[in-house]
């Protein structure tokens, strides 16, 4: 199995989370990513980190500093606290990060207005992957995603865009072209979501749609369709030098076969 690829953790306490390290550790997984929402905020996020820090070493790590979840009082002790988190991983060199500003983003405090501020900072050399939906203009009429990654993208304090999952490949292409050509093609990783289709994934997602997520119709009623449309993305994926972020649970011997599977034919 090619090693370009990132598994996302998702778990309930630090025991879940030990489990899910070692089954890692046994099929030779390296690549995690740590979210920030649901259960795993403020003190288990924290205490995440410390734990993976002092008994997996081994492990590569990039962890998601979601601003609105780990939000804490006023802005001012939040940045504090984001800048402490960002000064440890220069120092400690043991993990990378994603800064998103979350399912809702607070007014004055998201990832814009917080790559502003660490701009300012003097003796800060650090470099921060940040989040890109392509498909909010066209399926959810949000007009400033382009504008916002700009402004982002100016900080200098880029090295990374992750890209949200959706099911239109031309969308995709079309921002993947357009994000390119304002960068001016300088060399960023690129990483794109990606999910195992399954008969209780589409029912969890047509009974609660995630919040600007775009899922095709035609795929939420046709499996089959929807593992083909996965075999594409993966083909995209390679060909665009994008590295597969795995969110689905793959924490079973039988879950990480269906995950590889879509990755055998592609080699």
């Amino acid at each position: 199995m090619d090693n370009n690829v990132r598994f996302e953790l998702s778990f309930k306490n630090i025991s879940q989370l030990d489990n899910k390290l070692n089954f890692c550790k046994l099929n030779n997984i390296k690549n995690i990513n740590i979210p920030c929402k649901g259960l795993i905020k403020k003190d288990l996020f924290n205490s995440t980190i410390k734990y993976i820090s002092k008994n997996y070493n081994e492990f590569n790590v990039t962890y998601h500093y979601s601003l609105y979840h780990q939000y804490s009082k006023n802005k001012e002790k939040s940045y504090q606290d984001f800048l402490d988190f960002v000064r440890s991983s220069q120092t400690n060199k043991n993990y990378e990060i994603l800064l998103v500003s979350g399912s809702n983003k607070k007014k004055n405090f998201d990832s814009v207005d917080v790559l502003a501020y660490l701009k300012k900072e003097k003796n800060l050399k650090v470099k921060l992957g940040i989040s890109y939906n392509p498909y909010l203009k066209k399926y959810y009429n949000v007009s400033s995603e382009r504008e916002r990654f700009e402004r982002k993208f100016s900080t200098g304090l880029i090295n990374s865009i992750w890209f949200q999952y959706g099911t239109d490949l031309k969308v995709l292409q079309n921002e993947l072209t357009y994000l390119m050509k304002i960068a001016k093609y300088e060399k960023l990783n690129l990483f794109g979501s990606l999910f195992v289709p399954s008969k209780q994934f589409i029912a969890r997602f047509k009974f609660r749609p995630w919040k600007e997520v775009y899922i095709s119709e035609k795929f939420l009623f046709a499996l089959d369709k929807f593992f083909d449309f996965t075999s594409d993305l993966v083909i995209f994926y390679k060909n665009n030098n994008i590295t597969p972020l795995i969110e689905s649970d793959f924490s079973s011997s039988e879950k990480l076969d269906s995950v590889y599977s879509f990755f055998e034919n592609q080699r």
